[in-house]
């Protein structure tokens, strides 16, 4: 009977170590966050690849918590309002920090 206690009360000691190890703080995201993020990168990629009067090699993607920041250099400021645009129209994204410069 003390063993299966003592099983049952590492078990939970375990558990709310996992549990903790998988919590965000304001500095790291949390592995649903993660993956999550994960895939609004995938999507603006996506969008931007799509979009035919964007060079995708030019633009960076990176997303923390939702909100997407673009980088990279384009041919005109038209093309840093077309990015941030199509970006800010993916499920998901919260907001967009639009980092790319003109030529």
């Amino acid at each position: 009977m003390v063993s299966a206690k003592r099983f049952f009360a590492v078990f939970i000691a375990a558990s709310m170590l996992f549990a903790a190890g998988c919590a965000s703080t304001s500095k790291q995201e949390s592995t649903g966050e993660y993956i999550d993020d994960s895939a609004i990168t995938t999507k603006v990629k996506t969008a931007i690849y799509n979009e035919p009067s964007l060079k995708v090699a030019q633009i960076n993607v990176k997303t923390y918590k939702g909100v997407v920041q673009l980088s990279g250099f384009v041919d005109s400021y038209a093309d840093i309002y077309k990015a941030g645009s199509v970006a800010r129209t993916v499920k998901g994204v919260a907001s967009v920090d639009n980092d790319i410069k003109h030529k």
